[in-house]
């Protein structure tokens, strides 16, 4: 692990020029450099970049960042690696924290298996290309299913000898431990030894997205597969793979992913490599499984968009439902294409020119929704059968968390299917307000068991279950303004004023009840006046940089803007980027720095604008909530009691902001 020191020393050090330089032609314009964006297909240069701020930015598609930020998503590296990779660049020496003695040995065992299977690679690759099992059996299969030698270099394809004891017995003459021959799934252990567990197979290599041997998959020969129960062998669990958090080629495919802006997910290993070799690169493969959370969120690191690549028998429709509602619950768009019957990507793939294959995806994927309704809804008669149907795709709607795209589906899907779209509504609303309760009771069990776990180990009490934010209480008399309303401009606003001036004093000596003096930085102040009716940011990304800038804010040296734009998230650090720059002026702040008064001005007047939009949209809510209750009297006038005092305040805010209301 590198230490705090080294870190700041690495950050210290990195230019963004010289770090952009290495993979974007740069032209200096101004006091700032320009080139084109190297994240879309930019003709015109909108990728600038900022020496004096030192980060950079696309005004187009919005990416860039620190010189971190910039290699984690050009590079697609994580953090620590973005830090060797400049450390190297820089000349500066890795000081790693000092490990336990348990951390060691597993740092020291992850190493191991991490050798021990890119040593394994070499071998399965090298046993295909010179031995003459390899060529006449190996080498055979992979060009009787039409793959190319170039492609065989770039999987780093392999075979395994049919001697049960051939790898094991080379391995363990090259010094490598049984131990690890075994843990890395390689061999299987018996009462009587050793023996390989590939042995008379093709070999793909997985590699994670890093790059690094993490398993292998390995597939009996067409000449064998006759009553094989099992035509695949894949790697078992390890310490250092795990199958419901890796993608087959997601290395070879993430730079394409990125540039591509989407990504194709097919079922097996020769569905990729058939991609690859008709020039289509950004697909993976899940083999078979159903996706994970985890799968998912790597995926979302490179792109937003996948297309679901299936053959078009049962098996194939089954595979794109498989799944997809939690693709679409993680923000995914999700299109859907199903090959003719009797091929699948491989197959399809083999027969058709790049060409040919790129238009037919084009013209022939469907949005998912689209496709689960005609799938599903069009041609089925039988009432109940039919509003099981429909009931299922509001579900799917109900989980995608953009609620303009929710509406959206919501009105295409009442055209389609001649309901009204209010009633779709109503259902939609009953699945999300069971999906936040289902959600809040899984993180009470979780917060509960975490708990307890603390308990037998420390014997602590447990705290208290916290009342969510929207369940609290508002200061006596006073009705709750916080709305459950999109993100507003406002709020935007605010979280730019936090990572451009979090760390300035606003409001200094002011004297608690305790009698003591305390200072209020921007950060610290919007957070308490938020708190005071408990009010809180409707976007996550909003709350992590208020809550982080507030715990920061006593640091010594603590300055928002750096630590944000350098953030280790790089979704914390593009936000950040994108609020630090000025459209206009890349070399300038997007406000000259304000004198102490003229921020407090301006933070205490966005603020109030930020409550005067919060009992707006509250008014309104009550509005509607009256008309739905209008045969229930005493709801009625409960509602008209809260409207008044709600109007009350509204009102009193509008004279200190200095505006006239219409009621």
């Amino acid at each position: 692990m590198i230490d705090r020191a080294t870190v700041d020393k690495i950050l210290e050090a990195a230019q963004i020029v010289d770090v952009v330089g290495e993979f974007v032609t740069l032209r200096k314009s101004g006091v700032n450099y320009k080139g084109l964006c190297p994240f879309h297909d930019d003709r015109n240069p909108s990728f600038m970049v900022s020496p004096s701020k030192n980060i950079c930015h696309c005004f187009v598609c919005g990416k860039g960042g620190t010189p971190a930020g910039f290699l984690m998503e050009h590079e697609q590296m994580t953090y620590p690696e973005a830090l060797r990779w400049l450390a190297k660049k820089y000349n500066i020496e890795i000081v790693e924290k000092e490990l336990t003695d348990e951390e060691r040995a597993q740092q020291n065992e992850r190493e191991s298996l991490f050798v021990v299977n890119e040593w394994a690679r070499d071998w399965f690759h090298n046993t295909l290309k010179n031995t003459p099992d390899g060529i006449a059996i190996g080498k055979q299969y992979f060009r009787s299913r039409g793959i190319r030698d170039d492609i065989i270099e770039k999987f780093q394809l392999g075979y395994s000898p049919q001697k049960r004891d051939s790898l094991s017995t080379t391995a363990v003459a090259k010094g490598f431990k049984k131990e690890f021959l075994v843990k890395t799934g390689l061999c299987i252990e018996n009462e009587r030894g050793i023996y390989d567990r590939y042995s008379g197979r093709a070999i793909f290599p997985w590699l994670n997205v890093s790059g690094k041997v993490v398993a292998f998959g390995g597939r009996v020969l067409d000449s064998r597969t006759k009553g094989v129960a099992q035509k695949y062998v894949n790697s078992p669990d390890s310490e250092i793979y795990h199958k419901e958090r890796e993608l087959y080629g997601i290395f070879q495919a993430k730079k394409t992913i990125v540039k591509e802006d989407r990504v194709f997910m097919v079922e097996g290993y020769t569905d990729v490599i058939a991609m690859h070799q008709a020039g289509i690169e950004n697909v993976v493969a899940n083999s078979g499984t159903a996706l994970s959370k985890y799968q998912i969120k790597l995926l979302r690191r490179f792109t937003q968009n996948i297309t679901l690549l299936y053959d078009g028998d049962e098996a194939g429709i089954h595979a794109a439902m498989r799944g997809a509602d939690m693709l679409l619950e993680e923000g995914m768009n999700i299109k859907v294409l199903l090959l003719p019957d009797g091929d699948d990507p491989d197959s399809f793939a083999r027969k058709h020119s790049t060409e040919e294959l790129k238009r037919y995806i084009e013209s022939e994927q469907q949005d998912f929704i689209s496709f689960k309704t005609r799938l599903t809804v069009e041609g089925v008669s039988d009432p109940v059968k039919r509003s099981e149907a429909i009931g299922g795709i509001v579900q799917s709607i109900s989980v995608i968390p953009n609620p303009i795209l929710r509406s959206t589906y919501l009105t295409d899907l009442s055209m389609r299917v001649g309901m009204k779209e209010q009633t779709l509504l109503n259902t939609m609303n009953q699945f999300i307000r069971r999906n936040l309760e289902e959600k809040r009771k899984e993180q009470e069990r979780e917060r509960l068991a975490s708990a307890a776990q603390g308990i037998a180990e420390s014997g602590a009490p447990v705290s208290q279950p916290q009342v969510p934010v929207t369940e609290t209480v508002m200061r006596e008399n006073q009705p709750q303004v916080q709305s459950a309303v999109a993100v507003s401009p406002l709020e935007t606003l605010l979280v730019s004023e936090v990572v451009r001036h979090g760390e300035e004093i606003i409001y200094d000596n002011i004297e608690t009840d305790d009698g003591q003096t305390i200072n209020l930085t921007v950060a610290q102040y919007i957070d308490y006046d938020m708190g005071q009716d408990q009010l809180q940011f409707s976007h996550p990304l909003y709350r992590q940089i208020l809550d982080e800038a507030v715990s920061h804010s006593g640091e010594a040296g603590f300055r928002a803007e750096p630590y944000f734009t350098a953030h280790p998230d790089i979704t914390v650090s593009q936000l950040a980027t994108r609020l630090a720059v000025d459209r206009h002026q890349l070399g300038g702040r997007f406000a000259l720095s304000p004198k102490e008064n003229s921020l407090r001005q301006r933070i205490v007047h966005l603020m109030m604008d930020y409550r005067m939009e919060l009992m707006n949209q509250r008014l309104k809510d009550i509005q509607s909530a009256m008309r739905k209750a209008s045969s229930d009297m005493d709801h009625v006038m409960q509602l008209m009691k809260e409207y008044r005092d709600t109007e009350e305040m509204r009102d009193a805010l509008a004279k200190r902001l200095g505006r006239d209301v219409v009621s």
